[in-house]
């Protein structure tokens, strides 16, 4: 602490700082500079004629955040560093800093001046992977155009295609942006082409650019301000306001992010829910900038955000339509809510953290709304929640964001996906395979088994074509085909083939993707999309640990690798299990069926020790008392299966 009479001499020096200064945000070891902006914006300055709004679509590490760096210098929203580079400004999260990847579409308002008119671009930048495809297709919703950019290096990936359909499904102006032209490898006049066979793109539409070195990315500004059509909005009509993301401050709670389609949103306006029906005063209001900046009001057009006093994270609801009291207008069309695909058990290492844990899931969905969840238990885990994902990369960036931001300490299983059992009289979705019925018992009246799938793409140099129909097929794929990307020639080496084939999904949820990386070097895109269901062979497999089953390990598995899986898990369970005082038999059973069995020796005492010499029928006495407390032990112990053990198998991965 400062002595007294120094801490009041650096208040009034602060105090007599001009109100126009330079601020530094430190995010870990990358500091970033935000530029000198006005205390306050005046919004009624920007009338819908001078706003564009508008997303950046592109696969992933094809360079949106750099991208979108160099759009904040240029529009003097962050000061240009003298040592270097900023580099993702607006990836927050810890996570995204340490992976490279975005997970979160942030939101970021600029200024531009353009034909002698100051301009409001509003900025979202959105993840490339196609575990958050729904962040993308959200963010969408209040844009009028995006910026569809594509590595000149590396050309059209499997989400560019899926990312360019999602925009022209929704509408909206798509202006094509070839990036990375200063790398040695880039091939932008062959992509150009590439883009033209795939989109229908005009080349002459194509920006070439650099994000990292600058090159072109003022004439990125200029298209946005020309080509993308301002949004339409009348400032007298009643207020409408879309909500389209949330997040949790812990002292204001919910702060929500709307698009403001009609009327003026002010502090102090008293507005409701059309979902909820829930009335709320308006305690602040303000555009990112990129950080929260409060404004006086938000106009027609405009996107920022509101603080209300919402404390509930079940009261924010995705795609909510927001109106002033006594003045209800008609809901906009929501969102198609997200389809979990991938189910895990989250639980507490240490079971009383279980109250919580369920609050910082809560309030964590609250900035991800397309986890679902519920309650479950487990007789070897305790309490926890079953959790669905929209893949395995989305369900491990969850958990390392719990880790972060709530040092949550937590066990998750197996991932699994949704199954649908078809008995004589019903239907019924599982997800947890403790549910599963035993399918070879006669008196469980199941007719048939349903398991998703989903219609895959891959997009590789044709080289490793052999290679990924073999990964494929091992993985049960059908109906594959596969076209060149490159307007149908062969003759070039590094010709790239899209090959399309149907994949059930509990295939992919594994260790697919990286095989698929590591077969193609790396080369490979991989994207799906839902393909309903179809029957399958499935059976449930449980671990039995001394005859008795152990509920948190059940697994659902495909006839075909029934032997391989039991094995496999088997030998696992053997390593991480602790040694007991009497032979544990470690088994993998379908039904009444054992498939594959490993055997944990005993503990065991040298009995013998203290005898010296002697008929060695004394000996023979003695090792035979202590068989026979084994047996007895072995009938009436039970396995001690530490938390340690669960984490230790469940956190390989099936290696």
């Amino acid at each position: 602490m400062l002595p007294g009479w120094r801490h009041a001499c650096l208040k009034v020096l602060l105090r007599s700082q001009p109100v126009r200064r330079s601020v530094s945000r430190q995010f870990s070891s990358t500091t970033i500079c935000l530029a000198a902006t006005p205390k306050s914006l005046r919004m009624e300055e920007f009338p819908c004629e001078v706003i564009r709004n508008f997303s950046i679509i592109a696969h992933i590490d094809h360079g949106k955040s750099t991208l979108a760096d160099r759009l904040l210098e240029l529009t003097g929203t962050i000061e240009t560093k003298s040592t270097g580079l900023n580099q993702q400004v607006l990836d927050k999260l810890k996570v995204e800093r340490e992976r490279g990847i975005t997970v979160k579409a942030q939101t970021a308002s600029m200024m531009y001046m353009a034909h002698g008119k100051q301009h409001l671009l509003n900025l979202i930048d959105t993840p490339g992977h196609v575990d958050f495809a729904w962040e993308v297709s959200r963010s969408m919703a209040a844009c009028q155009g995006a910026v569809l950019l594509v590595d000149a290096s590396q050309g059209v990936q499997a989400q560019s295609i899926s990312v360019f359909h999602v925009a022209k499904e929704r509408g909206l102006k798509i202006i094509p942006v070839l990036s990375k032209i200063d790398l040695p490898a880039s091939q932008p006049e062959r992509i150009a082409i590439q883009l033209q066979s795939t989109f229908g793109i005009d080349p002459s539409e194509i920006l070439y650019i650099s994000a990292k070195t600058g090159k072109g990315v003022e004439g990125v500004l200029q298209a946005i301000v020309d080509r993308i059509p301002p949004p339409s909005g009348n400032i007298h009509s009643p207020l409408k306001a879309f909500m389209f993301d949330s997040l949790y401050d812990r002292y204001r709670g919910v702060i929500s992010l709307v698009s403001i389609q009609d009327g003026i949103i002010q502090k102090g306006d008293k507005i409701a829910s059309c979902y909820t029906r829930r009335k709320y005063e308006i305690t602040e209001v303000g555009v990112m900038h990129p950080e929260e900046m409060p404004t006086s009001s938000l106009q027609p057009g405009q996107v920022g955000y509101i603080a209300c006093n919402m404390k509930e994270s079940s009261e924010a609801h995705i795609g909510d339509t927001l109106h002033r009291v006594g003045v209800p207008v008609d809901p906009m069309p929501g969102f198609q809510p997200s389809k979990a695909m991938v189910y895990a058990g989250v639980f507490p290492v240490d079971s009383n953290d279980f109250i919580k844990l369920e609050e910082s899931i809560k309030r964590l969905t609250l900035t991800d709304r397309s986890v679902t969840i519920q309650r479950e238990s487990s007789t070897a885990l305790g309490q926890g929640c079953r959790l669905g994902f929209l893949g395995t990369l989305h369900m491990d960036v969850f958990r390392q964001r719990l880790e972060d931001e709530y040092d949550a300490n937590i066990i998750i299983t197996a991932p699994t996906v949704p199954y649908k059992v078809v008995y004589k009289d019903r239907t019924v979705m599982i997800s947890n395979p403790t549910e599963f019925p035993d399918t070879s018992d006669t008196a469980s009246q199941v007719k048939v088994v349903q398991e998703p799938i989903v219609n895959a793409s891959i997009i590789v140099p044709e080289e490793y074509l052999g290679e990924m129909m073999t990964l494929c097929f091992a993985h049960r794929a059908e109906n594959l085909d596969h076209r060149y990307l490159d307007s149908g020639s062969t003759s070039e080496a590094s010709a790239r083939t899209i090959l399309t084939c149907t994949l059930p999904l509990s295939e992919i949820v594994t260790d697919f993707f990286d095989q698929l990386k590591s077969r193609s070097s790396g080369y490979a895109s991989f994207d799906y999309e839902d393909g309903g269901y179809q029957t399958s062979d499935l059976s449930k497999m449980v671990f039995l640990l001394n005859g008795k089953p152990v509920d948190a390990l059940a697994l659902i598995v495909h006839r075909s690798a029934q032997q391989e899986v039991g094995r496999k898990w088997v030998q696992k369970l053997h390593k991480v299990i602790p040694r007991q005082l009497f032979e544990v038999p470690i088994q993998a059973a379908i039904g009444k069926k054992i498939i594959a069995r490993e055997t944990l020796s005993a503990m065991r005492a040298d009995v013998t020790a203290g005898l010296y010499g002697g008929h060695y029928e004394r000996k023979l006495k003695h090792l035979e008392n202590q068989k026979e407390s084994k047996r007895k032990m072995k009938r009436i112990g039970s396995v001690d299966l530490p938390q340690e053990a669960f984490f230790n198998i469940l956190s390989t991965k099936g290696k």
